[in-house]
């Protein structure tokens, strides 16, 4: 029995303290001596060209450096090259600064430099920009006949399947149907931290880049391809993320005018974004979507068909797998799913927060909320009476999947017995009161990554991963594996990330963090263990001299048989013993390929939300949610909590509150700040109960852990929806779902 045993158990953050005091750096808060500052320039039109720049008035002011525009950066920047960062879709990525066309509003037209923020700030906003303006377009719903196939797609994009048995046929002979429109508008992440990069200059052209980001890496293989650097003359570091959600994945245009500047200048820059700024980044896209579903006379899902169409950039193709989850979730024999993207004149969208199935689920969980009415059924029982235990896509057996078990757990917490179907049925003095729940799944997801590990003589632990720290608890649960798989104190381990010095990591994204840069520090750890049990065996009266790896454990600061615990050396004797200052070990670790192949890898959850609507006033509040999920091995009960209830809430904000206005007459969203763009605060959000459902998987990762922080926004946005229909007997299909749609 393991006594120092730190993975499951709730632990709270070891970067807490950092954070709650300020000693936790993010990329704007990093002082470097003489620092110049960068303010970007942004375009008033959607579409067009640049017909003069007349930089004068701004160069004359004492202070400034310079005027960067694409008239001077072609010949500074190495715009040319075929570069792409780990994560861009397909297409032609965007080049800032590249040339005097414009492709979207906002877009980056000049930065300017000085001595100071304030100077910089006001020089832009005299700088004379001159522009001819071209028509545009930015409704999707104009593109309603003109989608096309997605090409390249990018990176991870997988086509819907073909379709399976006869959908149309079976349609049409189905004791029940549904077959509606869903629609959701565009949503912008958001962060509390804005993007910022902190260019250090170094003698020599070296460069020290605090970014924000989601992957150091990333943003280093992406400078490097543009400015031809090595690794060594551009180091990245990003120790702190203040939000992300998926909008830190790629490199945003500051990184790149900030060290373009820092060349040439020769002098250390830092350009921020505005939060005006920061809805020119990309977002989740504008998509409308179209879900058919017919019964079979016992109530299981006869046909099942799901199309959509989403917006991309007239530059990237940038796509989603929107559709491909409809056809996985529930057994149907009768399958058909289509997807299309509109080009149009915004900047390319990216991932946010389980993109893809965060919209997919939305349609698809309502429509089968619809079905159950017209089938007279409990929604929850029409869902079990299709429960798939194979992935019917990939013809392939899940590698584990407790849905089942977050139905049943998840309806015990809530109480679902005692809903009473009837809409309208249940009131609390004005209020009416609805009852609604859906489903979701999410991959289960394993990068290649790497992890040093370094012991020192006093028996303190270094470990070191280039991976990123988004809020999602990754200090705290690299540190469990650690302690663990050594046996060492928590607080004698020190989990480094966010340094393109450390060993490789991908991109803090997926939900594959856990099980990626977990798994790389598990064998790190074993590697440095079977060298401190080699070590042990050659100590004079060693113990353990005829030990196998496997018949030792590391425990309570001890190597020591697994069979006699009274047989045991100190840790830090070891060390001290072989007469090095420091032991270290490194691990790259990959998914198992050829294990993995043969399954269907994913975690599921279930949702049950309670609202009351004031029938007066058409306003809805979320009083109550269970959210039960089934994602393999919780690592941290407190922190996978965490993640949850912020997917909860977000999952409330979609479906009542979240959307991007856009102006079609200019092509500019119209309610870029935090006034007008609508997020929860804490009087929006009552009890939220999350349950864990107990599941083992040794398939998906060597941890037997599942990421947790997307799959638990799937469902949520649904559930509102179905649970507002159940209080109001009126039913929205288009979120966000604000009064003036249930007056």
């Amino acid at each position: 029995m393991n006594d120092t045993n730190y993975i499951g158990k709730a632990t709270s953050r070891v970067d807490g303290p950092a954070k709650v005091t300020g000693a936790a750096k993010y990329a704007a808060e990093f002082n470097v001596p003489n620092l110049a500052y960068g303010y970007v320039v942004s375009s008033p039109i959607a579409k067009g060209k640049i017909t003069k720049i007349d930089a004068a008035e701004v160069l004359a002011l004492p202070g400034v450096l310079q005027v960067f525009s694409h008239e001077n950066v072609p010949t500074l920047a190495l715009l040319d090259r075929s570069y792409k960062d780990d994560i861009a879709p397909g297409g032609s990525p965007f080049r800032p600064l590249h040339s005097a066309e414009v492709k979207f509003s906002q877009q980056p037209v000049a930065l300017v430099v000085a001595d100071t923020f304030e100077l910089a700030r006001y020089a832009a906003s005299i700088l004379k920009i001159e522009y001819e303006q071209a028509g545009h377009e930015t409704d999707i719903e104009t593109k309603r006949t003109q989608g096309f196939e997605p090409g390249t797609g990018k990176t991870g994009f997988v086509p819907p399947p073909p379709p399976r048995g006869q959908a149309d046929q079976e349609f049409e002979r189905a004791t029940h149907r549904v077959d509606q429109e869903y629609v959701h508008g565009t949503q912008h992440h958001n962060p509390m931290e804005m993007f910022a990069s902190t260019v250090e200059y170094h003698e020599g052209g070296k460069l020290t880049v605090y970014d924000k980001t989601q992957g150091a890496p990333n943003s280093q293989r992406y400078i490097r391809q543009i400015f031809g650097l090595s690794k060594d003359e551009a180091r990245v570091i990003s120790r702190y993320t203040g939000g992300g959600f998926g909008s830190g994945l790629r490199p945003q245009y500051q990184l790149f005018m900030a060290v373009l500047a820092a060349l040439e200048l020769r002098h250390s820059v830092r350009v921020s974004l505005t939060r005006q700024q920061m809805f020119s980044i990309g977002h989740r896209p504008h998509t409308l979507q179209t879900v058919k579903l017919g019964t079979n006379p016992d109530g299981s899902l006869a046909s099942l068909h799901h199309h959509a169409l989403h917006e991309t950039s007239r530059f990237e193709d940038y796509t989603e797998n929107v559709v491909n989850w409809s056809g996985m979730l529930y057994q149907c024999a009768n399958v058909k799913l289509g997807y299309q993207l509109a080009k149009l004149d915004v900047y390319s969208p990216q991932d946010m927060r389980a993109p893809g199935a965060a919209t997919g689920s939305i349609a698809l969980e309502i429509a089968m909320d619809e079905l159950a009415y017209a089938a007279g059924l409990d929604p929850l029982e029409l869902r079990l009476r299709s429960y798939a235990d194979r992935d019917q896509n990939l013809d392939k057996p899940f590698s584990s999947k407790k849905l089942r078990e977050c139905y049943h757990e998840g309806a015990a917490k809530f109480g679902w017995e005692k809903r009473n179907p009837a809409p309208r049925a249940t009131r609390r003095g004005n209020m009416l009161v609805g009852w609604g729940m859906a489903s979701g799944v999410w991959d289960a997801s394993q990068q290649k990554a790497a992890a040093k590990v370094s012991l020192s003589a006093d028996g303190k632990l270094t470990v070191q991963s280039a991976t990123n720290e988004i809020g999602t608890g990754t200090y705290t649960i690299m540190t469990q594996v650690a302690a663990e798989y050594l046996g060492l104190p928590l607080e004698a381990v020190d989990f480094q990330l966010g340094d393109t010095n450390f060993p490789p990591a991908p991109v803090q994204g997926g939900s594959w963090t856990a099980a990626s840069v977990g798994t790389a520090v598990k064998e790190a750890c074993e590697a440095l263990g079977e060298k401190l049990l080699k070590l042990a065996q050659k100590m004079e009266g060693s113990p353990l001299a005829d030990a196998k790896f496997e018949d030792v454990e590391f425990v309570n600061g001890q190597l020591r048989l697994r069979l006699d615990h009274n047989q045991a050396v100190v840790i830090r004797d070891i060390v001290q013993a072989s007469g090095e200052t420091k032991l270290e070990a490194d691990a790259t670790a990959a998914p198992d390929l050829a294990k993995q192949k043969q399954y269907s890898l994913h975690a599921h959850n279930a949702v049950f939300v309670e609202v009351e609507v004031d029938e007066d006033l058409g306003t809805v509040h979320v009083t109550r949610v269970v959210n039960a999920v089934a994602a393999g091995r919780i690592m941290n009960p407190k922190t996978a909590r965490s993640q949850v209830l912020g997917s909860v809430v977000w999952g409330i904000s979609a479906a009542l509150m979240e959307e991007t206005v856009m102006d079609h007459k200019f092509g500019r969203y119209v309610n870029h700040n935090y006034a007008e763009y609508h997020i929860p605060v804490n009087a929006d959000i009552h009890d939220i109960d999350v349950v864990f459902v107990e599941e083992e998987d040794d398939i998906v990762n060597p941890l037997g852990v599942k990421g947790i922080g997307e799959v638990g926004m799937l469902g949520v946005a649904a559930a509102v929806a179905n649970a507002i229909f159940h209080a109001t007997g009126k039913r929205v299909r288009e979120l966000p779902i604000m009064l003036d749609k249930l007056l």
